[in-house]
């Protein structure tokens, strides 16, 4: 390699490392800009303090713990992968090794029986001198391909021994990865306990908070205010192919759908601006379509709540999650997996809380959503 060519290399190094860099500054500048905006939203709420803030903390903590043994499985997934594939070329590379072993102890059986004699009558021998340099020449290619066989067995054991060593490490790293995912599980359970415990202490307070009327309307003022802030922070105004999906979105989850979008809630003050789908606890939610997160965290009234930007003004919410498995600033494509369906922020069903919004406006999911 000329040295330009490895200057304009070192240069393009340098350049992505620098594009990496600064593309985790404005992730980190990105998630310090909206945790603001949640702490924000907190200090500006009602003085008065809400029954179910106090699941808060656990029901944050439980979404964390999922998310990591999440994550800590697929790690699990990708290593076992990986140590099944270079087992597996251990394998065939034995196997070749095998053959070859078989030819070289063949030839070095064949030559010990009278290779070297016959060498030797070739050289004092009376023979024609043609057949004797054809003979010699034999006896050359096989002397060749014999140290050919040698250096490849050779090259064989090197790279058998390189794949033991990256075997041998792959396996500590699942042994790693286990012991960390019990320590998750066993942090998981505490986390659930703790739920458990706040949630009998508070239950009945939140039932009865849940009757008060304004109390939803406050919630959704407060869920307003959040899209309006984020639909600034993340004003776009290129296409998008969002506009085309109009009746054509999946559920984001597999559930009953237990309100009508613009029919009265149980307090009679307010409407439903987006679907309940009921569903077991831990059932997987799915993004109804590509985009990036913009806001995943614990919102009064919604639980774990998890917001994604489509571009040009269109916004999906999640909310009630047990598990936020996705971060501000995770790009996803439509039906990647981002949540699991519970009960967070007090609400008595275990489900999924879905919305549709434009330009801060909600709409009817009835127009977007195929329901088969």
């Amino acid at each position: 390699m000329t040295r330009a060519c490895l200057l304009i290399l070192l240069c393009a190094v340098a350049a992505l490392g620098t594009a990496f860099a600064s593309e985790q500054e404005d992730l980190d500048n990105l998630r310090k800009r909206i945790g603001a905006l949640q702490q924000e939203l907190e200090k500006s709420g009602e003085s008065k303090s809400e029954a179910a803030d106090a699941l808060r903390e656990s029901e944050r903590a439980i979404s964390e713990s999922n998310r990591r043994l999440y994550a800590l499985s697929k790690q699990q997934q990708e290593v076992s992968g990986e140590l099944l594939r270079l087992q597996e070329k251990s394998s065939r590379l034995r196997q070749d090794m095998q053959g070859l072993q078989a030819k070289l102890a063949t030839l070095l059986y064949q030559q010990y029986l009278g290779g070297q004699q016959e060498y030797l009558q070739l050289l004092l021998g009376n023979q024609a001198p043609d057949q004797a340099s054809r003979d010699l020449m034999y006896y050359d290619y096989i002397a060749r391909a014999q140290a050919v066989w040698l250096n490849t067995l050779r090259g064989d054991l090197a790279q058998l021994d390189a794949l033991s060593t990256q075997a041998r490490r792959k396996s500590d790293d699942l042994d790693a990865l286990q012991q960390d995912a019990a320590k998750q599980k066993a942090a998981l359970e505490q986390d659930r306990q703790a739920r458990q415990q706040v949630l009998l202490r508070v239950s009945a307070r939140i039932r009865q908070q849940n009757r008060e009327i304004g109390r939803l309307q406050r919630n959704e003022n407060r869920l307003a205010k959040l899209v309006e802030k984020l639909a600034q922070m993340f004003a776009q105004s290129n296409g998008s192919p969002f506009e085309s999906l109009k009746g054509k979105l999946a559920l984001p989850v597999k559930g009953r759908i237990t309100n009508k979008f613009g029919t009265k809630r149980p307090d009679g003050a307010t409407v439903w601006k987006g679907w309940f789908l009921r569903t077991p606890n831990g059932q997987e939610v799915k993004a109804v379509a590509a985009g990036q997160v913009i806001f995943a965290d614990w919102l009064r009234g919604f639980g774990n709540l998890l917001i994604i930007d489509h571009g040009k003004g269109y916004m999906s919410l999640y909310g009630n999650n047990e598990t936020l498995y996705k971060q501000v600033g995770d790009i996803l494509h439509g039906g990647d997996v981002i949540a699991t369906a519970g009960s967070s922020g007090g609400n008595e069903d275990s489900g999924l809380y879905f919305e549709l919004r434009h330009e801060g406006k909600p709409m009817d999911p009835a127009k977007w959503i195929a329901i088969r």
